[in-house]
């Protein structure tokens, strides 16, 4: 058992140093991609999605019964719109969003029209209109669970998923 024991560690070690050629895939020094350092498609690679999501910003919040943008949400999608812009690969689909308060119905229509603020203003600062895309979800797809005010104004918004070749 002692020599079945260390055959077994002794396979496991190799199989772990198989594996510590950061070069291996000819990305560098960070693996996998393109040469870009190990960033493609990371936070960090200024042209993958989640830089979007997470530098940019994907969201923006209305008021109570709003559709209006303020100048905090005109400053988020004046980001959106140049990165748009310098990645056409992407396209968007635009997702309104409500809180719980009122019908399914008016908080669809609501959501409905937060998007069509968003989409119109990403359009107006150059971005073609068909690779934008919107949808309303109203009510149904929350992010905060509660019934305060303070969830509320985290359901009250729009969300702009980025997503490769969409447009028609």
């Amino acid at each position: 058992m002692k020599l079945f024991t260390k055959s077994l560690l002794l396979v496991g070690a190799l199989a772990v140093s198989a594996c510590t050629d950061p070069g291996r895939f000819g990305g560098g020094a960070g693996g996998f991609g393109d040469g870009a350092g190990g960033l493609n498609g990371s936070v960090n690679d200024p042209r993958s999605p989640a830089y979007f999501q997470q530098t940019v910003g994907d969201r923006v919040l209305f008021a109570v019964d709003q559709h209006a943008l303020s100048p905090e949400a005109m400053a988020v999608l004046d980001g959106q719109a140049q990165w748009l812009m310098s990645n056409p690969e992407y396209t968007a689909i635009i997702e309104g969003h409500a809180d719980e308060q009122g019908t399914r119905e008016y908080n669809v229509a609501l959501g409905a029209r937060r998007a069509n603020s968003v989409f119109e203003y990403l359009e107006s600062r150059g971005v073609a209109s068909n690779r934008l895309r919107t949808v309303s979800y109203g009510k149904e797809r929350p992010i905060e669970i509660c019934s305060t005010e303070v969830c509320y104004a985290k359901n009250r918004r729009s969300v702009t998923v980025v997503t490769a070749g969409l447009s028609s």
